[in-house]
């Protein structure tokens, strides 16, 4: 697929990932008083949400939706919405080759064109480090959840934090690889 040849619109490149959040918690190192031990309550509860996000390396740029599943129909309405918000921009989106990525029913809109990641290369990826900021200075670790709205309160917070965040989404995705100047 390529871009209409008499487009004038801004190139902007993306890269684009989704993550699980749900019950099922992570114990991970805390700090404690001297002397005492840490207590960490945990819950294996198997209900899930899933962050879609894209970033722009560039210019620190990212657009997030939370949403029930992660298949075809979910991938649809993302692009649909990433589509409208930048649709004064031609859209080139980086992603892996996640079934729902590559599925005959994608619609894929005409201001945004796919690229796929070599299989099995997540650290390619740079949405990759947003997670692992999310789940470490988010307090998703540790905690346990009482609802599955509880997490989607937390990780709409998060979300909306980073995505205020330009200069974080810069440090955490601008890859040197990438070449962009920080």
């Amino acid at each position: 697929m390529r871009f209409p040849e008499k487009d004038n619109r801004e190139i902007k490149l993306f890269f684009q990932d989704e993550a699980r959040f749900g019950r099922i918690n992570k114990t991970s190192r805390c700090w404690v008083p001297q002397g005492q031990r840490a207590v960490i309550a945990q819950q294996i509860i198997r209900e899930y949400i899933y962050a879609f996000t894209a970033a722009c390396p560039e210019n620190g740029e990212n657009y997030s939706l939370i949403l029930p599943q992660v298949n075809t129909e979910a991938m649809n309405i993302f692009l649909e919405n990433i589509s409208e918000h930048y649709q004064n921009y031609r859209i080139i989106m980086v992603m892996d080759k996640a079934g729902w990525h590559r599925s005959k029913n994608l619609k894929v809109s005409e201001n945004i064109v796919l690229m796929f990641l070599p299989p099995y290369s997540p650290e390619l990826n740079p949405v990759e480090h947003i997670w692992s900021y999310i789940r470490k200075t988010k307090e998703f670790n540790n905690n346990v959840f009482n609802s599955l709205n509880e997490v989607e309160d937390k990780l709409s917070k998060a979300l909306f934090d980073i995505n205020n965040d330009v200069k974080t989404i810069k440090s955490l995705c601008n890859f040197k690889w990438l070449n962009y100047t920080n």
